[in-house]
């Protein structure tokens, strides 16, 4: 029985911390990806790269008429209210430097005293605290299991509302033919996630103070069954974690009996229009 509870401990807290956490170093990249990376870009005869002198150059989109431009935000003004001391090129710098450190444990110093991490089921309203996810992270080497593992981090850019912080995109990908996930046999498969918001907080001093990963922005995507993070992978996989959380959504029985009133009282609301226009 102890063997037993010491090792569903061990699955949750494998689960709940590890979710799309790989060094982003040393990942193989899909065919192509590395090959367009490596080729220099091109230039014309005087030294400049043609595309981006085409970018700038480009007129500005005319605005149209039907676009109501009270409800979108300023973000350049937005950003620069919150006159924060670090420039969005020196934060995103500073994001891609923790995750190439295989999500900071490679480099403690550059996570603060105040560190947390924060997924959407991971530790609760306060997330885990430094040394937690630091014990967490470097103990689970999910690369065993997947040795071609991609997280694909794209789309830096800061939050024009909150200071200090870079959000970035991941749609992960990998083989289950390593070691074997979590104690089960190699099956082969493979896994592609949904792209997933993720999301580094730093302080004035350029210390990272919270990371949040795995929340889903498209279930449909993928064959994840809408799951991020570590569990997506398990349920693609076949060894979908034992918990529900770790499941593909599912309406509860409470939550589709609102929905059936609902269509009911619209049908009944219909059939009095009805009546009316008659």
């Amino acid at each position: 029985m102890g063997s037993r509870m010491r090792f569903s401990t061990k699955v949750i807290l494998i689960a709940v911390v590890a979710r799309n956490i790989a060094p982003s170093l040393g990942f193989s990249s899909p065919v192509g990806e590395s090959a367009a990376a490596a080729a220099p870009t091109p230039k014309n005869s005087v030294g400049v790269d043609p595309v981006a002198d085409r970018v700038e150059l480009a007129a500005p989109v005319a605005s149209s008429a039907l676009i109501d431009d009270s409800i979108f935000l300023n973000e350049a003004e937005a950003l620069a209210n919150l006159n924060f001391p670090t420039s969005e090129d020196e934060l995103i710098i500073k994001a891609k430097e923790f995750l190439s450190a295989n999500q900071g444990v490679e480099r403690p110093e550059l996570l603060d005293a105040t560190f947390s991490f924060m997924g959407p089921v991971v530790g609760g309203s306060d997330g885990l605290g430094r040394d937690a996810y630091l014990e967490a992270v470097g103990s689970f080497q999910i690369k065993d299991a997947f040795p071609d593992l991609n997280p694909r981090f794209h789309d830096f850019r800061a939050d024009k509302l909150d200071g200090g912080r870079i959000w970035f995109t991941s749609v992960a990908s990998g083989t289950d033919n390593g070691l074997g996930f979590l104690g089960n046999k190699p099956t082969g498969k493979t896994f592609r996630t949904p792209p997933q918001a993720c999301s580094l907080k730093f302080n004035e001093e350029g210390k990272a103070i919270k990371y949040t990963i795995g929340h889903v922005m498209e279930r449909s995507m993928g064959n994840t069954g809408g799951l991020g993070g570590i569990f997506g992978p398990a349920y693609a996989i076949g060894k979908p974690l034992p918990f529900p959380e770790a499941q593909p959504y599912k309406p509860s029985r409470r939550y589709q009996f609102v929905q059936l009133i609902g269509n009911f009282a619209g049908k009944m609301k219909k059939r009095q229009e009805a009546k009316k226009s008659e």
